[in-house]
This record gives structure tokens, sequence and C-alpha cells, in this order.
């Protein structure tokens, strides 16, 4: 296993301003219906501060006198609240593969990883939760373990997850099922998942899969470099395998057409599997617009069908 290195590569604060102007018309849900307090976008509903009315109900110790309707007061000579229905506030849990995988890149942008594009779409995440009043935590796993940060809202909950993918450690490969066991009783029940990996180790996906069979709403978006799609290569080629450290010698112009065949049959299986277990999902690839998946998943507000 290779030792884990800081990323330092990526800052989220540097979201592009014509991606910041699209995640404004996104809007993260869950196909669960989530009851808790607090104001959000969401469909579940509890009665409290809101917009849309619910009912009257007499003044109580606690309540504050804004909430108290006096145009009804000055007709009955009593004190009622006015009831509304809130939205419940979504948590979302951002699943990151910072193994030594992920540090592939392409030769046309050799700077920007697979990791570099997680950590992109997580902030991009976490800025649409910021707008919707919603809750976001952070899990990202390697060789040197999981670095979490526990779900919290508001800029300052931001500004801590940007300083975590600044200072994430990664190398090695994926946890054991066993050291990953701890996350399993963090991510509560009615919570939506967003795994951001290559999904070349099946850790993460069977992890997946496990959260959405208990009541968890999971989506997953691949991360894969241009030259996984299009295998450019010319000539014979030695690629390396980073995390096992095998290697194949391949003469690339006649392997090329093979590679692609079966590549595209790999990641149509994942598709087909994670689909059965109820997981949306899409790929993204590093040439694409960095919002290219968010669109995909959460455009208009609802559930876009997946690539």
């Amino acid at each position: 296993m290779s030792e884990p290195s800081y990323a330092g590569g990526f800052d989220p604060a540097a979201i592009p301003a014509e991606v910041r102007a699209r995640l404004r018309g996104l809007r993260l849900g869950t196909r669960l219906n989530s009851r808790s307090a607090g104001i959000g976008q969401h469909t579940g509903h509890s009665r409290g501060a809101g917009l849309e009315f619910a009912q009257y109900r007499a003044y109580g110790q606690g309540d504050e006198p804004r909430q108290v309707d006096w145009k009804l007061f000055a007709r009955s000579d009593r004190y009622f609240v006015r009831d509304a229905l809130r939205e419940s506030p979504l948590t979302i849990w951002l699943l990151l593969d910072a193994s030594a995988s992920m540090e592939q890149a392409d030769a046309a942008r050799p700077h920007y990883r697979k990791l570099d594009a997680a950590c992109a779409l997580a902030a991009c995440v976490a800025e649409i939760a910021l707008q919707q009043g919603d809750s976001f935590g952070l899990a990202a796993l390697s060789g040197a373990g999981m670095q979490v940060l526990m779900p919290g809202g508001g800029r300052r909950h931001r500004d801590r997850l940007w300083l975590e993918l600044r200072a994430l450690r990664h190398g090695g490969t994926l946890p054991t099922e066993t050291a990953v066991r701890p996350l399993w009783e963090r991510i509560a029940p009615g919570t939506l998942v967003l795994t951001l990996s290559d999904d070349f180790d099946d850790t993460l996906v069977a992890f997946a899969e496990r959260l959405a069979a208990a009541g968890r709403d999971v989506l997953s978006i691949g991360l894969l470099t241009a030259e996984e799609r299009d295998f450019p290569f010319l000539g014979g080629h030695r690629f390396h395998e980073p995390e096992s450290g095998a290697e194949l010698h391949l003469e690339a112009r006649g392997g090329a057409d093979e590679f692609i065949g079966r590549f595209q049959a790999a990641r149509a299986g994942l598709s087909r599997r994670l689909a059965a277990a109820g997981i949306r999902h899409c790929d993204h690839y590093l040439d694409e617009a960095l919002d290219a998946p968010l669109q995909r998943l959460f455009r208009a507000g609802g559930w876009a069908a997946p690539n």
C-alpha cells in the first residue's frame, strides 16, 4: 500500500462563476420523505414558522410575539398564533473515494485529476445544500482510513468542508469493510448519500448497496478520464495500476477497440448493478463541464434519467 499524501491541488473556493450561476438552478432532493425540524426545501413537513398556512392555535409559552395574528386578536380579543407548514431540511453525506486510482488525469490536462473533480463536485453540492438550508457532511476514504466531517449547515460549516478538502489525505487502497463500518452508524435513515468514485474498487460500491438496502437514498457519480473513454493511444504502451502496482504492456493501436468495448461493457454492467439496488448513477468524464453530472441528477428539482 502506498503512503497517502496531501492532495493540495484543489481550491474548493475557486468554483468557476459560470458553474456557480448554473448551480442556482439545481435542487437537491430525496425520494424518501424525511421528517425533521427546521426549514428546508423538501417534501416532508413539520409545523412551525414557514410560508404555507396550516392552522391557528392558542398563543403559548415560547411563542414569539411576531407570530401572533394581530388582526384576529382585534376581532376575538384572544391571542392566536398562525402555524405554517415548513418543509423539512435534508442531510446529505458526500462519500469521496481518495484512493490511488483517483490520482489519474488526462495527458491533455495533467494537473486535473479524478480526485480534483470529486472534490470540486463535493464543493458544488455543498453550495446547493447551503442555498437550500440543508446539512452536509463528508467522508473521504483512502489508505489512511476515513477522514470524516459530521453534517452541519451554514457558511462556517461550508468553510470547514473546504478546509477538509484542501487537507485531504489520499493514496493507497480503500479501507476494508470492517474499517468503514463506523460510518454506517453515522448515516441515518432518510439521508441522501452521494458517492464520488471511479468505482474501480468494489468496497464503496458494496457499501452504497448496503446503504440503499437499509433505506438511504443513494446517488453515484463515476469519475473517469477522457482517455479511459476514448483510448487515444498509439504504439506500444505500459499501463500501471497505482493501487496494486500491476503493469500491462499493450500494443495500443491493435488493442484500442477491444479496450473500449470491454470498458463500456463494464460501465454498463455497473450501472445495471446500481440500478438494481435503487441507486441512481451517472458517469462524469474530466473533459466535461464540472456541473454536468449534477445537471443530469438534479436539474429541475427532480430526478433526471440517468445516462
